[in-house]
């Protein structure tokens, strides 16, 4: 079978370690909760970052999946699910309680004459009803209450549920009635959520203070000196309305204007959310995307509310004379799970006479019972298509259904689905297409021996379309596994583990006259193991040192009566180095007798730095079995395995890994460096693999694959990857990107480069722009810093 599984040893030690360590363990090890009760899909990453755990050495890596099988197929992003908005009482909004119309007030000096008429003067401050009034006078005329106001004046609500997202009012004078909501305000200046400015002469507050309408008005949001008054951009417009309640700016016949210069005009009134708004039907900002296959191109997104847990985004993307192409994206948010739908249809000049596409979906619920159930489904035209349109370089696809239940001793896992492979060299009719699979496991502490033991059930059959002989060949078996442990510290410090284990398999084998029809198979193991756990210090440092020994025997015997599927690409490095079995699958499994040695040295510094060390090997009393002679776990003694890390404590880390034979000739190895700063994110990585032709590589692998993003300067990020095949001496892909961010305006710009081309794909070069403009819609943080206007005085 073409895709890579697990080890089941470190499966079996990472269900071990959270039936140890409980529900909070199991949470990190599997998809952790995001907060609404929802846990991410089977297999699918979640996003993470720096503060949430990531080493420096993987900046962009994903969490773990709790999927057991890892086959290397993309998985869309979780639907995403948000908190229901806050109750939000608005200014004016709602009845208001007749004992709470009383003010307090502020004020250097506080005059009242005859007719009840109040004058304050000199540092006057007002509170009434959450709001806040700051002003140099106030008269308060006794009869009917209203306001007249010198300023400056500032007026805001600290007392709203968010006083971020609330509007602030400055301005030179103002006529108000008594509940300081409606009214004349001369020489205005309403600030939205801190970001958007709109500046009138005049501004009429009215139906209880949730319209404001300022005429001829200048709306911007970024920042205005005194010596430069002309902003980055402006919208110009006869007149402005902010609807406090609905949150929606609407522009009479607005002009837009970049450094005094007028761009733009719209001879009719044009609608847009305040910076507050986080969801609101509209047009999203335009994207120019431009391929050397495509060329020039536009798309304009549009984003459609269906109730308050259900959107649509449109996206027609047209190019010139190369492409009509419509996106679309459906998500929509359930009681007790998440959907969401990406696709797009496309006719184009690269296939003339085809309509090309794809469709990818997933979808997630919680079932009774603590059981997630989840859905996928992926397809494609063709795979040039996935790359053309930049949606994903992968060449297999998954579409199917899994449920899951994990618990602090327990874990169920189950999926059946379809493959569908669309790599140039690989027929769907004769790759495993229809597979199913099916793990259970269960953590055991037996009473009158003690220890911990893993009992585990697993079922799989795969099934491929064709039907003919040994290429049609198809696969079903069902396994039980009983592993057991007992941990005993002796004399010294020294811990010694008893271990045992059976395995036992059921195959039946289809189309294949090279097999039997039905294969049984049942492995029995013991062993035992040996750590002596050592620590020390010098000059405040701390020394670890462990040197481990752990012999196995089970008896001998090649798998030559069952196809190998599942085993193909075998690892060996620190995290199986003590493992009972490296084979990845169950087709294949470790025999006869062997020992696993090696040593670990870890240092760990007062000052923050610490470094450690792993060596070993694995010894046999005769040549392995089921490894080819020149495998690096071939022979009676395999490779030496070295590995290494550092990391400061500051950012910093390196690891490598190296197999080496005793003549010190490397056949594998892996270096690793990973830097993250708040203005500097770095990872990058190569490795060498020599040719293997049971694992499928006629050549040589040399590969670095590196992604930096820096701060280039204040307000600009770069980010650059690439991805060079020193083997074949070119290229795989490469990509720069630059962003530049102050607090009005984004702008965003890509540059890509794939190298690859057969005779189904293309070499292909992209361009991408986007340009958004602060104070419309809420904006997500960037890396790296954002510019602001310095204003000389």
């Amino acid at each position: 079978m073409s895709a890579r599984m697990v080890s089941r040893g470190l499966l079996r030690a990472g269900v071990a370690l959270i039936a140890l360590s409980g529900p909070l363990a199991a949470q990190s090890m599997f998809d952790a909760d995001d907060g609404m009760g929802v846990q991410p899909l089977t297999g699918m990453p979640g996003s993470m970052s720096a503060d949430s755990g990531v080493t420096a050495l993987a900046p962009e890596s994903v969490a773990l999946g709790s999927a057991p099988v890892a086959d290397r197929t993309p998985s869309p992003q979780n639907p995403m699910v948000v908190g229901p908005d806050a109750d939000v009482t608005l200014p004016g909004g709602g009845p208001r309680d007749p004992q709470s119309g009383a003010a307090t007030l502020l004020a250097d000096r506080i005059d009242v004459a005859g007719d009840q008429t109040l004058t304050a003067s000199g540092g006057v401050v007002v509170w009434h009803q959450g709001a806040r009034l700051v002003a140099d006078r106030i008269v308060v005329d006794g009869d009917s209450g209203d306001l007249t106001i010198e300023g400056p004046i500032h007026l805001s609500r600290p007392g709203a549920a968010d006083p971020e997202t609330d509007a602030i009012l400055i301005a030179d004078s103002a006529q108000l009635d008594s509940e300081l909501q409606d009214g004349i305000v001369l020489g205005a200046r309403l600030v939205l959520a801190r970001e958007l400015q709109l500046a009138s002469t005049r501004l009429e507050r009215r139906e209880d203070g949730r319209i404001s309408q300022l005429d001829n008005v200048v709306a911007s949001s970024c920042q205005i000196c005194a010596t430069d008054p002309t902003p980055l951009w402006e919208i110009r417009a006869r007149s402005i309305i902010h609807d406090a309640d609905t949150r929606l700016i609407t522009f009479d016949r607005p002009q837009l204007r970049a450094f005094g210069v007028p761009l733009a005009y719209v001879p009719f009134p044009v609608t847009a959310p305040d910076p507050s708004v986080e969801r609101r039907s509209g047009f999203l900002r335009p994207g120019i995307r431009t391929t050397s296959g495509l060329g020039f191109g536009v798309k304009l997104p549009y984003f459609q509310t269906l109730g308050d847990s259900t959107d649509l985004t449109v996206t027609p993307y047209v190019s010139e004379s190369r492409t009509r192409t419509l996106e679309l994206r459906y998500r929509q948010a359930f009681t007790t799970g998440a959907t969401e739908w990406n696709g797009a249809i496309s006719r184009d000049d690269l296939r003339p006479g085809e309509t090309r596409g794809y469709l990818f979906g997933a979808a997630q619920f919680l079932l009774p019972r603590n059981y997630r159930l989840a859905l996928q489904v992926q397809h494609a035209s063709d795979r040039a298509y996935l790359l053309d349109y930049g949606v994903t370089d992968a060449d297999r696809l998954w579409s199917g259904v899994s449920v899951e239940r994990v618990r602090r001793d327990k874990l169920f896992w189950g999926r059946v689905g379809n493959y569908e492979t669309l790599r140039e060299d690989e027929d769907n009719a004769t790759s495993p297409a229809q597979v199913a699979d099916a793990i259970w496991m269960r953590r055991l502490t037996p009473r009158l021996i003690g220890g911990e033991a893993l009992l585990e059930w697993s079922a799989h059959a795969h099934r491929r379309p064709s039907d003919s002989d040994l290429v049609g060949r198809d696969v079903a078996r069902a396994s039980v596994g009983l592993d057991w442990r007992r941990n005993q510290i002796l004399p010294g410090g020294i811990v010694a583990a008893a271990l045992a284990g059976l395995d036992a398999d059921l195959y039946r084998i289809a189309q294949d006259d090279q097999f039997d029809d039905v294969v049984t198979r049942v492995d029995p193991q013991v062993g035992v193991e040996l750590r002596w756990p050592l620590a020390g210090g010098t000059g405040g440092a701390t020394h670890i040192v462990e040197p481990v020994v752990q012999v196995l025997y089970s008896p001998r015997g090649r798998d030559q009566d069952i196809p190998n599927e599942d085993s193909r690409l075998i690892e060996f490095d620190e995290g199986n180095l003590f493992s009972d079995n490296r084979f990845p699958g169950w087709d294949v499994r470790e025999t006869g007798l062997r020992a696993n040695i090696g040593a670990t040295w870890t240092r760990i510094d007062p000052t923050g730095w610490s470094i450690g060390v792993t060596g070993g090997r694995v010894l046999r009393a005769r040549d392995a079995d089921n490894f080819a002679a020149d495998s690096p776990l071939g022979g009676r003694s395999s490779d030496w395995l070295l590995a290494a890390n550092f990391d400061n404590g500051g950012g910093l880390a390196v690891a490598n890994r190296a197999l080496f034979d005793d003549s010190a000739r490397i056949s594998r190895n892996e270096l690793r460096v990973g830097w993250l700063r708040p203005d500097l994110n770095l990872s990058a990585g190569y490795i060498w693999i020599d040719r293997d032709e049971d694992e499928g590589r006629v050549v040589n692998a040399s590969e670095l694959a590196a992604n930096v993003g820096w701060q280039i300067a204040d307000g600009w990020w770069g980010e650059a990857e690439t991805r060079y095949d020193f083997a074949a001496d070119r290229a795989q892909r490469a990509a720069l990107r630059v962003a530049y961010r102050n607090e009005c305006i984004t702008l965003e710009s890509g540059l890509s480069r794939r190298f690859s081309s057969s005779d189904l794909l293309r070499a292909e070069t992209s361009f991408d722009l986007s340009v958004r403009l602060g104070g419309f819609g809420a904006q997500e943080d960037g890396p790296g810093t954002v510019a602001r206007r310095n204003c000389m005085r």
